[in-house]
């Protein structure tokens, strides 16, 4: 695969790290900066609603030089920073840019929201949402724009599946169906070959942004999601926008 340091831009691809609270996204963005920070040039800004806990976080962790990892206070609730109103987070992302040019990749880490939470295209090129088998086996199948629509799915912390009664294989055959094909990786950043998988995945969209060959897709406001019907039969379908 060419380098993506060949590409003539010096915009960054922005990716964005979606999910509800406790599924692990700061993990996860450290577990990429880790693994491909001696590979390619990264940024990180997290997004919290009053604090910058996470980045501070991330800065301790040292997996990053600190001051390429910057924090946004939304002072909202979270998706209104990473959707409705994106003005803070573009102008960190492009402040984060000029001030390290060239960047290969800024993560922008939203702060924990709910099933509903999507960027919008505005701020990023493609966005990853994160679940974790903590939260419930039966999460995969609820659906909603980030589950359906995010152009990679993480169901994350498999290590911990036996401990709290999760079957790791039907959650990620759920996360598929809901999917119609999008990508699906069940994580955990001790199992080295599930951490490879992830690292490559990061490294193909980010060619694949630098080259032309990826447009953003704005997951939307609905997606494709279940509910129990009155003779308990399991209903999946859509509402009309």
């Amino acid at each position: 695969m060419p380098d993506v340091h060949d590409a003539p831009e010096t915009r960054s691809f922005r990716l964005g790290v979606a999910g509800p609270v406790g599924t692990g996204k700061s993990s996860l963005i450290a577990t990429v900066c880790r693994e491909l920070a001696d590979e390619l040039r990264l940024g990180v800004i997290t997004n919290d609603i009053y604090t910058d806990e996470d980045a501070r976080l991330l800065r301790s962790a040292g997996v990053l030089d600190p001051e390429r990892i910057r924090a946004v206070e939304t002072g909202a609730c979270p998706h209104t920073a990473i959707r409705d109103d994106v003005t803070p987070n573009l102008i960190a992302v492009e402040d984060l840019e000029r001030d390290f040019a060239p960047l290969d990749v800024v993560l922008v880490e939203s702060g924990g929201d709910n099933l509903t939470a999507t960027f919008s295209p505005a701020l990023v090129d493609a966005q990853i949402f994160v679940l974790d088998v903590a939260g419930g086996g039966d999460v995969a199948r609820k659906g909603g724009p980030g589950i359906a629509r995010a152009d990679l799915l993480i169901v994350n912390k498999t290590d911990l599946a036996p401990y709290v009664g999760v079957d790791v294989e039907q959650m990620v055959k759920d996360a598929e169906t809901a999917r119609d094909g999008k990508p699906v990786i069940a994580l955990s950043r001790t199992d080295p070959a599930s951490v490879a998988r992830l690292t490559e995945w990061v490294r193909s969209m980010a060619h694949a942004v630098h080259t032309g060959d990826h447009t953003p897709v704005d997951p939307g406001p609905m997606a494709p999601h279940s509910h129990v019907g009155e003779n308990g039969e399991v209903i999946t379908h859509v509402h009309a926008h």
